[in-house]
């Protein structure tokens, strides 16, 4: 078990740097559309949607970073004052509960991605990107990285619970 959670660790931040290029990309992208836009009257809305298609990736990456790194929202008033166990109690808590909302929304994140397939949802804007189901596709496989790197953190808070003195 506790080679799964390093494994899911190392992957996790090697996906987490890879995303963080995707801010450079949109930062970009969005820079040379306001520049387009407002300096020559110039915009298309495939540039416009790829915006929200980079950002989407960039943010089920970095929800899934940011829980492995320890940087999620917690009320660190309080627990900062717990004792190591109940520190690791109250991280064994909240890693079965982000695994089991991650698995809610995959449960229901699937059908959603298989009807934009079966139908092939393009963007009803002209000009628009086609193939929608490719970005409602990251929503399972983002919220599948975070139930795994919930799966891990939930792993070395048990392991700190057991070994942490009474």
């Amino acid at each position: 078990m506790n080679r799964f959670a390093d494994a899911v660790d190392r992957w996790v931040d090697r996906i987490g740097r890879a995303a963080a290029w995707l801010t450079l990309a949109v930062v970009v992208l969005m820079a040379a559309n306001v520049l387009l836009r407002y300096a020559f009257s110039i915009g298309s809305v495939w540039s416009q949607e790829l915006e929200w298609h980079l950002l989407a990736p960039l943010v089920l990456a970095g929800m899934t970073y940011a829980l492995g790194k320890g940087e999620h929202v917690r009320v660190d008033v309080l627990y900062a004052r717990y004792t190591p166990r109940a520190q690791a109690a109250v991280d064994v808590l909240s890693a079965l509960l982000a695994l089991a909302f991650a698995l809610l929304v995959i449960r229901y994140a699937v059908p959603y991605v298989q009807q934009s397939y079966v139908i092939g949802e393009i963007s009803s804007d002209p000009g628009g990107l086609t193939h929608r189901w490719l970005l409602k596709g990251l929503i399972p496989l983002g919220f599948a990285l975070f139930a795994l790197q919930a799966a891990a953190q939930g792993i070395a808070a048990w392991r700190r619970f057991v070994e942490a003195p009474r």
